[in-house]
C-alpha cells in the first residue's frame, strides 16, 4: 500500500502528472481497464484507462471507478485535463492522474505494481538500511561491454557511478580512477564540459561521441538515460574505434532498459523512505507504535530542527535536512516530520565524528553558524530516551523547546532540555497565570499603573531588587543608578504595594509574576505578540520620583 502523492512523487514528472485530488489516498492494487471493460470491482485501486481514447469513455471510467471505491483514474494526456473529464472527477471526488503521452502503459504497470509490492514487503518485514539493489545494473554494464568489446560504466545524472563491467582491459586512468572513487574525478568532468558534453546529454537523446583528451583520456561513446524529458544517467563506453550502427542501437535499447530499472530503483527507494518518515512519526508520538522502528543501540535523543522561516513547506525542509545529514556523512538520517517541524532521532553516546549522534549533530550546527550558512536554524533536544517507550516523551520535551528558541529563550544553535530547564519552568508558569480563573491585579499591577502615569521605572527596579536579594550594590549597578536611589525605590514601591518584601514566598510568587511581564514586554518590542496577564510596560524615562532623592 502506497498514497497517490508518494507514487506520483516517486515516479516523476516524466511519467505522472496530478490533474484532480481524490478523496481517497491509499493505492491497494494497480487495475487496467479499457473502455470495453464494465465490469471491475478493486477497492482502493489505482484505474489505469488503457485503451480509453475520448471524453466520453473516460467519464464512464471515473464514475465505474467511483462506484467501485477506487482512489485514482489514470487517464493519457491530453485527455486527463480535458475540463469536460477533469470536472466530473472533481465533483466525484475521485483522484484524476495524468500519462505523459510518451510513456507506455505497459512499463506504467510495472512499475507500480513493483513498487507497491516493494511496500508490501518493507511493512511486513524490517526497514532496510538501504532498499536499492543495483546488482541488475552491472549485469547490464557487462552485456554493454560484450556488446562493444569495450569498457562501460553507468553513472546517474551527477556523474556518480552506478555500476561498472567487468571487461576493462583497455580502461584509461580516468575510467579507473572514477571507478575507484565511484565518481567522475573532477578534472575529468571540466574535460568532458569543456568539449559541451554535459549540455548535451541535458538536451539530446542522440548518442554523443567524444574525443579523446590530455593525460592519456580516451575517446568515449556516451549514451544518455532518460526517462520522457527528464535525464536519469548515462552509459559511457571507452571507443574502441568507429562502432557499427547495430551496435550503437544495441547500446540505446539497453539504455531503454537501464532507463525503467533506474525508474523502479528511485520509486522503490521512495517508497522505503516514506515508510521509514511514517513509522518514526508514528513512534514519536505514540510510546504504543514503537514495535517497528529499527533504531542503533540507544540511548537516544529527540531533536527538532526548527528555523524561524516557518512559510517554507515541510515537506522541503525536511528533504533539505536530509541532503545536509547526507552530505555530513549520515547516509540514512531517521528523519520525520512532525506539526511541519522536521525532528531526528540521535544517538545520545559517541563523539562528534559519529554519524547520527547528538555531539555530531551539534558539530554541524556549529559549523552552520560559524560559516554563516544560516543563523536562523534551531537544534533542540529533549532528554535521552533509554527505551523505544521513552521516544514520545523526548519529543515532546524537543517540541516544547521550539516556542522559546523562537523568544530567544533557548541557547543557539543547540541546547539540550536540560540546558533550558529553568526556561521551561518561567514558560509553564507564565503559561498558567494566563489561564481561567484569573489571578486578578495582584500587588504588580499599581506599580504599572504608577510607572505610566507618573514615568516612573518601579517594576524593573523591584525585578532587579528580587535577582540580586540581598546585595543592594549589584542591584543598583545593573539598573545604573546609585545604591541610595535603588533604596529609595524600594521605599516607595514597598509603601505603595503594602506588602513586606521580607517574606520568601511572597518574594517569589512577585518574582514569577515581574518575569512574566518582563517577557511579555520583551516580545512586544521585538515584535513577537505574546499574551500578557498584565499591560505592557511604559517606555523607560527619567523619573521625578528619582530626582527628589
Amino acid at each position: 500500500m502506497i498514497n497517490v502523492s508518494a507514487l506520483i512523487d516517486s515516479l516523476g514528472g516524466a511519467l505522472l502528472r496530478p490533474i484532480v485530488s481524490g478523496q481517497r489516498d491509499q493505492i491497494h492494487d494497480v487495475t487496467l481497464a479499457d473502455a470495453d471493460d464494465t465490469s471491475f470491482d478493486h477497492p482502493g485501486s489505482l484505474v489505469l484507462g488503457f485503451g480509453v481514447d475520448c471524453a466520453a469513455a473516460a467519464v464512464e471510467l471515473i464514475d465505474r471507478a467511483v462506484r467501485a471505491e477506487a482512489c485514482a483514474v489514470v487517464l493519457k494526456a491530453p485527455l486527463a485535463e480535458d475540463p469536460g473529464v477533469a470536472g466530473p472527477a472533481a465533483e466525484l471526488g475521485v483522484g484524476l492522474i495524468e500519462l505523459q503521452p510518451q510513456a507506455s502503459w505497459t512499463h506504467l504497470v510495472w512499475l507500480t505494481r513493483s513498487i507497491l509490492d516493494h511496500a508490501t514487503t518493507l511493512a511486513r518485514s524490517e526497514i532496510q538500511h538501504d532498499p536499492s539493489n543495483y546488482g541488475e545494473l552491472f549485469a547490464f554494464a557487462d552485456a554493454a561491454a560484450a556488446t562493444i568489446s569495450a569498457p562501460v560504466t553507468i553513472e546517474d545524472a551527477h556523474s556518480r557511478v552506478l555500476a561498472y563491467s567487468e571487461l576493462q582491459d583497455t580502461a584509461d586512468p580516468a575510467r579507473i580512477s572514477t571507478i575507484v572513487g565511484r565518481r567522475v574525478p573532477e578534472p575529468i568532468v571540466r574535460h568532458f564540459r569543456s568539449r559541451g558534453v554535459f549540455r548535451r546529454l541535458q538536451s539530446s537523446d542522440e548518442p554523443i561521441w567524444v574525443d579523446a583528451g590530455p593525460d592519456g583520456v580516451l575517446p568515449r561513446l556516451v549514451i544518455p538515460i532518460r526517462a520522457g524529458r527528464e535525464l536519469l544517467g548515462s552509459i559511457w563506453a571507452v571507443d574502441p574505434g568507429p562502432l557499427p550502427d547495430d551496435q550503437v542501437h544495441e547500446l540505446t535499447r539497453t539504455a531503454s532498459v537501464v532507463a525503467l530499472h533506474l525508474l523502479r530503483l528511485r520509486a522503490q527507494s521512495g517508497a522505503a523512505r516514506r515508510m521509514t518518515v511514517d513509522r518514526l512519526r508514528a513512534g514519536l508520538l505514540s510510546p504504543d507504535n514503537t514495535t517497528d522502528l529499527r533504531l542503533p543501540p540507544g540511548p537516544w535523543r529527540v531533536v527538532a530542527l526548527a528555523d524561524a522561516a516557518t512559510e517554507t513547506q515541510p515537506e522541503y525542509r525536511l528533504h533539505l535536512w536530509e541532503s545536509v545529514m547526507t552530505r555530513y556523512g549520515w547516509p540514512q538520517p531517521l528523519l520525520t516530520s512532525i506539526e511541519g517541524t522536521p525532528m531526528a532521532v540521535v544517538t545520545d553516546t559517541g563523539s562528534a565524528r559519529t554519524a547520527g549522534s547528538w555531539a555530531w549533530l551539534q558539530a554541524l550546527a556549529d559549523d552552520t553558524y560559524a560559516y554563516a550558512y544560516d543563523n536562523t536554524v534551531s537544534i533542540l533536544a529533549g532528554r535521552p530516551a533509554h527505551t523505544t517507550h521513552d521516544l514520545s516523551r523526548s519529543c515532546a520535551e524537543a517540541t516544547e523547546l521550539i516556542s522559546l528558541a523562537r523568544k530567544g529563550r533557548a541557547a543557539t544553535p543547540s541546547t539540550t532540555y536540560e540546558e533550558s530547564w529553568h526556561e521551561v519552568v518561567i514558560a509553564r508558569t507564565h503559561a498558567a497565570l494566563l489561564t481561567e480563573p484569573p489571578l486578578g491585579a495582584g500587588p504588580i499591577q499599581p506599580l504599572v499603573d504608577h510607572d505610566a502615569e507618573r514615568a516612573t521605572d518601579y517594576v524593573t527596579t523591584l525585578a532587579a531588587f528580587l535577582v540580586h536579594y540581598g546585595e543592594p550594590k549589584r542591584a543598583a549597578q545593573s539598573l545604573h543608578i546609585h545604591p541610595n536611589t535603588l533604596r529609595y525605590r524600594i521605599k516607595q514601591i514597598t509603601d505603595l504595594i503594602g506588602l513586606d518584601l521580607m517574606d520568601a514566598r511572597l518574594r517569589l510568587a512577585i518574582a514569577v509574576h515581574l518575569t512574566s511581564i518582563l517577557d511579555a514586554a520583551d516580545s512586544a518590542a521585538s515584535g513577537s505578540p505574546e499574551e500578557a496577564a498584565v499591560e505592557p510596560l511604559p517606555d523607560e524615562q527619567p523619573t521625578s520620583d528619582d530626582r527628589q532623592c
